[in-house]
């Protein structure tokens, strides 16, 4: 295992290196699509480039979102093209057992369509939510600015914070779980301030 992911992170680094916000976009649509390509590397390396003075982090983060919802976008689509057949059939290959997809069933059944924007701060649930939502036919306009939401939250906040560690921007890795509570506290912040300013534009357009 510890192999495996050593190449996958060298795989990472050299297309990053070579083709920069490309490079973010390509790393991002993978993982996003179920193949297991960590994005704490993605962009723990894009933050680092950032420090470096390669890379915006703005536009890093914009960049792994858009490859986020690219990849999510395929597996919903997926999902809601073969119904429940498909996790039936091909779930293994995701990643998602029978066992995961009765957890999800559970997710959604508490949390509603939003727990596609809460999956995309939770590491362990972020890489295979979309093939379920699209199976569960979730509403197409949330899943799209529910994933976007949450994948630009999480790949801005591991880009920042790769971005302060500087050279030690690998250590992320070591401190997942922190950084996801953290990532989620920002999120929730993120979610009532934009509510706070949608209420007052309508407030004073009355």
């Amino acid at each position: 295992m510890h192999q495996i992911l050593e190449v996958a992170s060298q795989f990472i680094i050299d297309l990053i290196s070579s083709l920069g916000y490309l490079g973010i976009y390509i790393g991002m649509f993978i993982e996003s699509a179920s193949i297991p390509l960590p994005s704490e590397i993605i962009m723990g390396f894009a933050g680092y480039l950032v420090y470096k003075g390669t890379l915006n982090l703005w536009l890093a983060a914009l960049v792994g979102a858009i490859g986020n919802i690219s990849g999510s976008t395929s597996m919903y689509i997926f999902g809601i093209k073969g119904g429940r057949p498909v996790i039936d059939k091909y779930g293994k290959y995701f990643h998602l057992t029978p066992e995961k997809m009765k957890k999800v069933d559970n997710y959604f059944a508490k949390w509603g369509d939003e727990m596609v924007f809460i999956a995309q701060l939770m590491p362990g649930v972020r890489t295979f939510i979309s093939l379920p939502a699209g199976v569960l036919k979730i509403n197409f306009p949330k899943f799209i600015l529910y994933t976007f939401t949450g994948a630009f939250i999480w790949c801005f906040a591991l880009a920042f914070a790769a971005m302060k560690l500087g050279e030690n921007w690998h250590i992320i890795s070591t401190y997942m779980k922190e950084i996801q509570v953290g990532i989620a506290v920002v999120g929730v912040l993120a979610i009532v301030y934009f509510l706070y300013k949608w209420h007052r534009r309508r407030q004073v357009a009355k």
